[in-house]
């Protein structure tokens, strides 16, 4: 029987493909002693991984071009992976090295701490892979610390008009970097250093930096602080809300597949922020990577705090602070009512109540 030939997914991932252990517990211990781990969870990583496993569970055609993995039993869990949540692609094998592993560890302050495995060897196979999948697709997703190996991935999207996400982090910093990347995106998601402790001024001077180097669309992410993003010159600043942080691995990632999922689905700015942000707030609140509903994430969302400016004449002008849709409308307080119910907590025992919020 002829094999169907597959429609190119609306989203294709670029990068490292290595599966993950998360381990859930209150705090990190102290040098040479131990702790209780609460939860152990599996998944597929890097971002570009994650990012295409998020956006199958909101119903989303994905796809991922990824380093080969080794010929193991760790291997095969990732394509195995893959294929089940219907991630298009084929996951390549080697027995020149055995798959990487990361483990992260995340404490209920929010903050997640990792170890990885990322050679040479491994991500120069991101040089030999295969990149027909770029045609028909609507956004490639790539990231700066995985290198030089992305620009000719980026150059290819580039020649099918198919538009680039780089996820730069702090990389803004390296004037190197970005010519080399920040040149080929149209969409940049960048923090204003690597301990995302900047205000509201870093947060504008790092989106002007990217802006001038010709970026469509600037997303500042600021962890507690929510985020700012700027295109053309409308600018809309989110504040993230303050939730219960169980594990804050892959906040990042699923703040880039919110915004992703909402620019795939042609929304407005504002929603497309308001839904990352919230998609990312909800992830924190449990251990893991599986996805809170659109619906569940909408009704967060439309509660959230915006402040709006304008961006003209290389300058930055604040228009208001406001909650965009009017505070007696039943349909927002019904969605206030549904939030509420999903972020309502019970008090642990023998524990100290912790609030914390977390996107980046």
């Amino acid at each position: 029987m002829p094999s169907t030939k597959q429609t190119a997914p609306a989203y294709v991932g670029f990068g490292m493909l290595t599966p993950v252990y998360i381990m859930a517990l209150d705090k990190l211990p102290k040098h040479n002693t131990g702790a209780i781990v609460h939860q152990v969870s599996e998944y597929v990583y890097d971002d570009a991984a994650i990012i295409a496993c998020n956006l199958r569970q909101w119903g989303i055609s994905t796809g991922m071009i990824g380093t080969a993995v080794g010929d193991d039993l760790l291997g095969h869990y990732v394509a195995d992976t893959l294929e089940e949540m219907g991630v298009q692609g084929k996951v390549r094998f080697t027995k020149k090295y055995k798959t990487p592993l990361e483990v992260n560890v995340s404490d209920r302050l929010g903050a997640r701490t990792y170890f990885w495995q990322r050679s040479p060897e491994i991500l120069s196979t991101l040089d030999t892979a295969d990149l027909s999948m770029l045609k028909g697709a609507k956004l490639m997703y790539v990231d700066w610390y995985d290198g030089d190996h992305i620009i000719r991935a980026m150059n290819e999207a580039r020649r099918h008009n198919v538009p680039v996400f780089l996820n730069l982090e702090h990389g803004h910093n390296d004037p190197a970097i970005m010519e080399k990347f920040a040149s080929r995106a149209t969409i940049c998601q960048a923090v204003t250093d690597a301990a995302q402790i900047g205000k509201k001024g870093a947060m504008l001077s790092v989106a002007k930096k990217l802006l001038k180097a010709g970026i469509k669309t600037a997303i500042i992410t600021m962890a507690s602080q929510g985020c700012m993003v700027v295109q053309d010159d409308e600018i809309v600043r989110i504040y993230a809300p303050k939730v219960k942080a169980v594990d804050g691995s892959g906040a990042g990632a699923t703040f880039s597949s919110g915004f992703i999922y909402a620019y795939l689905k042609k929304w407005s700015l504002e929603e497309s922020v308001r839904f990352a942000i919230a998609a990312a707030s909800l992830k924190v609140t449990h251990s893991g990577l599986k996805m809170f509903s659109v619906k569940e994430i909408k009704a967060l969302a439309s509660t959230l705090r915006v402040d709006r400016m304008v961006y003209r004449d290389n300058r930055f002008f604040e228009i208001n602070k406001l909650i965009s849709q009017a505070q007696g409308s039943p349909l927002v307080q019904e969605s206030k009512k549904f939030a509420e119910k999903l972020l309502s907590k019970k008090k642990p025992q023998h524990r100290r109540k912790i609030k914390k919020s977390m996107v980046g």
